[in-house]
């Protein structure tokens, strides 16, 4: 990862880490130690400290939870910045009561919780972790900032309250406060869509995607790390709400061929054409209905490898001096390697 944050800044500040065992949240944890933060972070289940990649005997934990105030206030207490990072992150998840339900409880009410008790203890800065799904479909074009069509699902509409909360106790308060919104986030370490991709293709039962001409933005996880640490040293960031992506967005074409590139096969010659596609998704959904199962799952990823998902991270990188390091054509052989390696562990366990 770019050293783009001086390593004077976070050294002995006092920070907060939620979602601290997650995906991101334990390389953040990790990036801080290493950088000389006093560490802080919110565990609902403080025994599950195995699940880290920092030294728990170098770390103060704070149990408490998104949907418990009291608990957060204790964390809050003394703490200068905080990284908000934990959420329900099931994106994909069902469309029902229940699950939009879980989405407002936990990424928009438990940001709220979290945002007063921040306010209260005198925290001075707040990064807020949220989705371009905080944003509707921006269609066939890569969407900057400037784009803000109103999110379509539960989870969006959920961290899109949760962005304007935080930035609304920026505003009142004086307090640093900024919202990052990645892109589909890779890395050793990852899992659902991406990964389920690579599955697919590894095993040979995805056929040669045809070149549509569409754009998907993806980051890397240290890139999104490193764009945490500058949104909440730079002055410039404060109020603001930036797109994080790796600066290469990639058609469904590009993806199928460079994972068959990282598992040292060739590129395929030809293509099974996208209304062929389209027509299998289908019937095979069909199918899934006659068995009981509801969701379109076979369309849903279809549209996710041939359709738009793209946007423009410019604006971070010109002011804040973001500079991701990683695309995914150089990702994926570490990638590749951690998933066959972890493979390989479960069978033999």
């Amino acid at each position: 990862m770019a050293l783009v944050v001086s390593g004077e800044f976070f050294q002995n500040r006092p920070v907060l880490v939620t979602g601290a065992t997650g995906f991101i949240g334990r390389r953040l944890a990790a990036a801080l130690r290493e950088q000389g933060a006093r560490l802080r972070v919110l565990m609902r289940a403080p025994g599950i400290r195995n699940r880290v990649s920092w030294n728990p005997q170098d770390v103060e934990i704070a149990a408490g939870d998104l949907a418990s105030p009291a608990s957060l206030a204790r964390a809050c207490t003394g703490i200068d910045t905080v990284f908000h990072i934990a959420g329900f992150a099931h994106a994909e998840a069902r469309d029902t009561p229940e699950v939009a339900a879980r989405h407002w409880a936990v990424n928009a009410a438990g940001t709220f919780h979290l945002m007063d008790a921040a306010h209260a203890a005198g925290v001075r800065r707040c990064v807020f972790l949220s989705s371009v799904k905080a944003v509707g479909d921006p269609g066939p074009h890569c969407a900057g900032e400037d784009w803000d069509a109103a999110p379509d699902t539960p989870y969006g509409r959920a961290k899109r309250a949760a962005e304007e909360r935080v930035l609304a106790v920026g505003r009142e308060s004086g307090m640093h406060t900024v919202n990052l919104r990645p892109a589909l986030v890779y890395g050793p370490g990852m899992k659902a869509n991406l990964a389920r991709l690579i599955a697919a293709v590894r095993q040979g039962w995805l056929p040669p995607l045809p070149e549509t001409g569409n754009r998907r933005s993806l980051v890397h996880v240290d890139d999104v790390i490193q764009a945490l640490l500058l949104a909440a040293a730079h002055p410039a960031a404060a109020g603001q709400t930036y797109f994080v992506t790796d600066g290469r967005p990639y058609s469904g074409r590009e993806l199928y061929r460079l994972i068959r590139q990282a598992l040292g096969r060739p590129a395929p010659r030809w293509a099974v054409p996208a209304a062929v596609l389209g027509g299998g998704a289908k019937l095979a959904d069909r199918l899934c209905w006659l068995i009981g199962r509801r969701e379109r799952k076979v369309s849903a990823m279809l549209d996710k490898l041939l359709g738009w998902a793209c946007f423009d991270s410019r604006r971070i990188v010109n002011e804040l001096g973001y500079q991701p390091v990683w695309d995914l054509e150089r990702a994926l052989p570490g990638v590749l390697q951690e998933m066959i390696r972890n493979a390989a562990d479960e069978n033999a366990g």
